[in-house]
Order: C-alpha cells, then sequence, then structure tokens
C-alpha cells in the first residue's frame, strides 16, 4: 500500500495547484519559494510522478497532478469539517445534559429560549442517549433521569413530580362539552402510550374511565401520542410534564373530569463539589428553580 504524504507536502501542492504560482503557493503558507519547490520535488519523487509543468511564469497540473488535487480537496474537506465539530466541543458555555426524549421534548425545549437568555454564553448539548447514564464532566456534566443514579461522588436531587393528565384539543373539548361522560365515547377515541395498557400506576383511568372507548391508535413514544392529540384524533393520557408547554400555548385542554394520577419523580444528576465550569453550576441552579417553579405552578 502507498505511503501517505506528510500534510505538510499535501498542503504546500494544493496551494500550487490552486494558484498556479510556486511563488504566490510561498507567500500565502509563509514559506519561500524554494522551500514550496522542495516539497513539490518530495512529492513527487514519493508518488513517482510529474505532477505540475511550467508555463511561462507559473505552473499546470499534469493528469496526475488533477487526479491529486481533487483528492487532496476532498481531504481537506473533510478535515476542516472535522476539525468545526471538535470546535463545537471546544466552546467554554458547553453544557451537557443527557434526558430522556418526552421530557426535553416536552418541558424543556419550551424554556431554552428563557435559559439561554438567562445564561447568553450557554451553548448547551441536550442529548436523549439514555445509555449515557454516567456523569463525567467529559462528556456529561448532569443529566435528568427517573431514578437516581447512585453514582459515587454525585449531587442527586429530586427536581419534578410528574402526573398523568388527560388531555385533548379545544375543539374535541368543546364538542365534547355538555356530554355526560357517559357517552363520551360516541363521540371520539382513545390515543393510547403502549406503556399504559401494562402499567399499574394510570390503570384506574383506562379500566374505568376510558374503557369503553375505542382505540384510535396505540404509539410506544409519548411525542407521537402528544403530536396525535394535537391534531385531534381522540382524547389522551399523558405526563403532564410532556404535555405542559402545549397546554400553556392553549393548544392542549386538560379535561378536569378525569383523575390526575401521580407519576415519575424525576432526578436532576450532576458531579458532587465545583463543577468543571461556572456555567454548569449556574444552569443546574437555573433548571433546579425551573422545577421548583414548576411544583409551584
Amino acid at each position: 500500500m502507498p505511503r501517505i504524504p506528510s500534510l505538510k507536502l499535501l498542503m504546500g501542492f494544493e496551494a500550487a495547484a490552486r494558484l498556479g504560482n510556486f511563488s504566490r503557493a510561498a507567500s500565502e503558507l509563509n514559506l519561500s519559494q524554494s522551500a514550496i519547490s522542495h516539497q513539490i520535488q518530495q512529492l513527487e519523487e514519493q508518488l513517482g510522478q510529474p505532477l505540475f509543468r511550467r508555463i511561462g511564469r507559473g505552473v499546470e497540473l499534469t493528469v496526475a497532478g488533477k487526479v491529486l488535487q481533487r483528492s487532496v480537496l476532498r481531504s481537506m474537506e473533510t478535515l476542516r469539517s472535522g476539525l468545526g465539530r471538535i470546535a463545537t466541543y471546544l466552546d467554554p458555555g458547553l453544557v451537557v445534559l443527557v434526558c430522556p426524549a418526552s421530557l426535553l421534548h416536552g418541558w424543556l425545549q419550551p424554556r431554552l429560549e428563557q435559559l439561554q437568555q438567562a445564561l447568553p454564553d450557554l451553548c448547551p448539548l441536550l442529548s436523549t442517549d439514555e445509555s449515557a447514564r454516567y456523569v463525567d464532566e467529559i462528556d456529561v456534566d448532569m443529566t435528568i433521569g427517573a431514578r437516581p443514579l447512585q453514582q459515587p461522588g454525585l449531587f442527586e436531587v429530586p427536581f419534578l413530580q410528574d402526573e398523568w393528565v388527560t388531555v385533548c384539543s379545544p375543539a374535541l373539548a368543546a364538542q365534547l362539552d355538555g356530554v355526560p361522560q357517559a357517552k363520551r365515547h360516541l363521540h371520539t377515541g382513545v390515543i393510547y402510550l403502549e406503556e399504559n395498557l401494562t402499567s399499574e400506576s394510570n390503570a384506574p383511568i383506562f379500566r374505568e374511565q376510558l374503557s369503553s372507548y375505542r382505540t384510535n391508535a396505540i404509539y410506544d413514544d409519548q411525542r407521537l401520542v402528544l403530536d396525535a392529540a394535537l391534531r385531534g384524533r381522540g382524547i389522551a393520557c399523558l405526563s403532564s410534564l410532556v404535555a405542559q408547554g402545549s397546554i400553556d400555548q392553549g393548544e392542549l385542554v386538560t379535561l378536569a373530569d378525569y383523575p390526575r394520577l401521580p407519576g415519575t419523580t424525576w432526578w436532576l444528576s450532576r458531579v458532587a463539589g465545583p463543577s468543571r465550569s461556572p456555567i454548569v453550576t449556574q444552569m443546574f441552579e437555573w433548571l433546579l428553580s425551573q422545577g421548583n417553579h414548576s411544583a409551584a405552578g
């Protein structure tokens, strides 16, 4: 397999090929013309092919040079793209939070603008990869989860108390207004979250109030249940935190004559003691304050 030339030689070649002149390539790279000429000579010797031919005061690429130029340009673009992505991770305001997708979508996403107004230098990296369950201040700064991680050296606090509420679109709520609960099943159906069918925590709703309703759809993701409810596809039993943004915007209505049942207690976790950066602590405290505000609301 041919040995890959050094990046220094390839950068000198790329500049000379693009500018068609060794002198201008040398000036761009802050080198002498003889240094560029020597680099091109080394590269040609390694490849066993002439890459340039002289024309007047400049140079033009040979067929082999044109092939190499295309490869070098693609490689350099890939390298620049990769370095650009790495630069994002070097942002001093970067804070990595791992959070369940449904909670991120329904509770945190509507608050992001407020968060970034409070912390203008913050660059949140919000991940739904729940396999990343280890807070190490390198890959993960903090997590929101349904239980404490019980990892040594963590500060973990109960953060949000969820509950199950029954909701529907305003248009459907208006249609059901005045209809006795015993006859509502004649006017609409239910959108189910699959886990609700086997869960004991909210079984009373499904085995009693909603048992006579037809099943309109079953999903395995609360975000899809939320979307179906927003589209007026039926009534749905959802996490209040997932539905809260849509309720606040008037896009969903809570049906008051159905029980509100206790849901998940969400925990917020980060490394105990001083954080790697003040902005990690500031975001953690902001989240706690929002959790207290939600509880008060």
